[in-house]
């Protein structure tokens, strides 16, 4: 293990290459893994509100972003789930919370099927697969990556697709990685999603903005209804499908609220 080039974070030796994980605090482990083409830097205000509820924050870097130097090429999602067990055995001392934001949730998801006795319990934001969304909204997700576009266009797309109404798609102007998201979509592809969907048996948390036109509020109520007991359900209002910078207070209360019913 060694320092890696973001402050406050390590270095894992992975599968193949290493995997940069930014940390923060002391405490039960909570590992956060970000959404398509994103780094763990989007959790950075959740990471410090869990530390300092007495939490230890951890966020690997996905392939491709920041320190992480796995190869992308004939990526799969077992590749990216041995990614985050190996995090997980390196850097904690048994089993941790995972939290995955959009296309993380299904890492997140995969990760507990296929390391089962790695994880305690997983919670889901913005998760989709069941509901696609309106075809205006899909040629917005794409324009996102799409290295052509001009700034204003880019920028219309990020607020299109992952803004609710009257919140500032700035936050998120930069931090995109079309590579890292063409390699994740491909993954994602090549896994059958009913391999993954159940998470491995664990307890859920599905924390859902009320305004995501990605992954419409209609997947969270079919994913609760498909898990029963095991599956609690938030609601987030005045956010969409970025909702981490959005809405982050009420993000860390329904993550807090959850895990403290096992303290």
């Amino acid at each position: 293990m060694s320092d890696s080039a973001t402050a406050g974070a390590t270095t894992v030796f992975g599968p193949v290459g290493t995997i940069e994980v930014r940390e923060r605090g002391s405490g039960r482990p909570v590992v956060m893994l970000p959404s398509l083409g994103r780094g763990g830097a989007d959790f950075d205000d959740l990471a410090g509100r869990l530390a300092a509820a007495g939490y230890r924050a951890l966020c690997p870097e996905p392939r491709g972003v920041g320190g992480s130097t796995g190869t992308l090429g004939y990526l799969t999602m077992a590749d990216l789930a041995d990614d985050v067990a190996a995090v997980i055995r390196e850097r904690t001392e048994g089993a941790a919370t995972l939290v995955g934001h959009a296309f993380g949730n299904r890492v997140a998801r995969m990760t507990a099927t296929e390391h089962p006795e790695l994880v305690e319990r997983v919670a889901l934001l913005c998760c989709g697969g069941m509901v696609p969304p309106a075809s205006d909204v899909h040629e917005a997700l794409v324009a996102v990556f799409d290295p052509d576009r001009s700034d204003a266009e880019h920028l219309e797309a990020v607020r299109k697709a992952f803004f609710a109404p009257g919140n500032d798609p700035v936050v998120w102007a930069d931090g995109w990685h079309g590579a890292v998201a063409a390699a994740q979509g491909l993954a994602n592809a090549g896994t059958p999603s009913d391999h993954w969907w159940a998470a491995g048996g664990r307890d859920i948390l599905v924390v859902q903005p009320v305004d995501d036109l990605v992954a419409v509020a209609a997947n969270a109520r079919l994913i609760v209804e498909d898990f029963d007991e095991r599956a609690t359900l938030v609601l987030v209002p005045e956010a969409g499908h970025a909702l981490l910078p959005e809405q982050p207070q009420a993000v860390a209360d329904a993550l807090l609220g959850w895990l403290g019913e096992w303290s």
